[in-house]
């Protein structure tokens, strides 16, 4: 029997070296799924002894995926300590297990600067996201939880809004998580965090969890930790994670790389509304919702819907199943609120029965790793001695002019290739 004819291209070069290998001699054994249509080879040296069965999987997607997890959890649980891990296994059973303090406790490790907590919290992050693997498995490989982005401008009412949107949502029995992203200050890296305080009946639901990030000067707004605190979340069990950004800008396209839907949110009154908003902005929305939309605003909620139903013809569309909806509501009193709900139950079933909805998180996986390369290499670059030393020369230089800046970054891009 050829052995390498069994297997892909990859596996081919594996056995053929081991096939050349001096000294080993190896028998094969082929175990056959029938249900699953493929195999599992293992290659099994008899001399010398004391080596290890070097095993192929071969049998599906998801069995390959958790192997490699298994060894990925592996090799990182073994460089800590007995009390780090003893604080690892506390957080991820009782964040599985749904205590709210092990989550808070938990999203404080992923927020952490600390080289050796940043760590703590790869290694958590990857068991709950072995857990939650298997929990997608079990549930038929759908999401178990519906990711949404609010955005809008400052004033047009978000926390009142999730404070009704929030309650009408746990008194269907669902489990709320909002994500409250707080601007920062750049000199002090303080942060007002008035969410809690503007969303007094939310906070006080046992069924609700809402967690103010301070930005901590990220650009856009959304942290770098919000991915993780969502990925947190969703393993202690909440069902609808809300994450509300902040102003109109940046923050937009960040978060819309990180939520299944994403909802703008935009007041009756503020003036020429199709000039104040950025397009890129409109064109991310996969519903507009008018705010405010009571008393003596009603006529001009209704006006500015009509613009923006408008508005949205004329765009490109993201979906090939979705077409942006722009409804009115109001939280004071609660008009328009169940239908925006049932729109956004629609967009659900929709993006999910195309494959769109799971397409979309597989992208935003890719984008996620590229953004945390990203800022991580700035940090390496600027901490490099050789770099470190000749930003403030740089600097000065770039500021009294007798450099441009695109020469200056040339020289320290240089200084950091020759640093070897």
């Amino acid at each position: 029997m050829n052995i390498p004819k069994l297997l892909p291209h990859p596996h081919q070069r594996f056995l053929k070296g081991l096939f050349r290998a001096p000294g080993h001699h190896s028998h094969f054994t082929i175990h056959t799924s029938p249900p699953l249509g493929s195999g599992i080879l293992c290659a099994q040296p008899l001399t010398p002894p004391g080596l290890h069965c070097a095993k192929w999987m071969l049998l599906s997607n998801g069995l390959r995926r958790k192997l490699c997890v298994q060894a990925t959890l592996k090799a990182r649980t073994e460089g800590l300590s007995d009390k780090e891990q003893r604080l690892v296994d506390k957080l991820y059973t009782g964040l599985i297990q749904g205590h709210r303090a092990c989550l808070a406790e938990a999203i404080t490790l992923v927020e952490s600067t600390h080289n050796r907590k940043k760590e703590l919290a790869q290694v958590l992050l990857q068991k709950v996201l072995a857990h939650h693997r298997e929990q997608e498995q079990l549930n038929k490989g759908k999401p178990l939880a519906f990711r949404v982005g609010l955005s809008g401008p400052p004033g047009a009412g978000k926390s009142t809004f999730i404070e009704y949107f929030g309650k009408m949502l746990t008194e269907r029995g669902h489990k709320l998580s909002v994500l409250a992203v707080d601007p920062s200050s750049c000199t002090s890296g303080g942060s007002l965090l008035g969410d809690k305080t503007r969303m007094t009946e939310l906070s006080r639901d046992m069924n609700a969890y809402i967690r103010p990030s301070p930005t901590s000067g990220t650009l856009g707004g959304v942290t770098r930790t919000t991915n993780e605190a969502i990925l947190l979340c969703e393993g202690g069990g909440y069902d609808i994670i809300l994450i509300e950004t902040v102003g109109v800008g940046q923050s937009e396209f960040t978060v819309a790389d990180m939520v299944d839907m994403f909802v703008l949110l935009l007041p009756p009154a503020g003036g020429d509304e199709l000039q104040g908003i950025k397009r890129g902005i409109i064109e991310m929305a996969d519903l507009v919702a008018i705010t405010k939309s009571d008393g003596d605003l009603i006529v001009p909620a209704r006006r500015i819907q009509a613009e923006y139903v408008s508005a949205l013809k004329l765009l490109r569309k993201r979906s090939g199943v979705w077409r942006p909806k722009v409804v009115r509501i109001s939280a004071k009193t609660g008009e328009g609120i169940t239908e925006m709900w049932d729109k956004m139950k629609e967009f659900q079933d929709l993006m999910l029965g195309s494959g769109e909805l799971n397409a979309r998180r597989r992208k935003q996986q890719k984008v996620w790793m590229w953004n945390v390369i990203q800022e991580n290499m700035l940090e390496h670059f600027k901490s490099h001695p050789v770099v470190r030393e000749q930003i403030p020369l740089l600097e000065q230089k770039v500021l009294s002019g007798a450099l441009s800046p695109g020469l200056a970054a040339d020289l320290l891009l240089k200084a950091f290739k020759s640093r070897d």
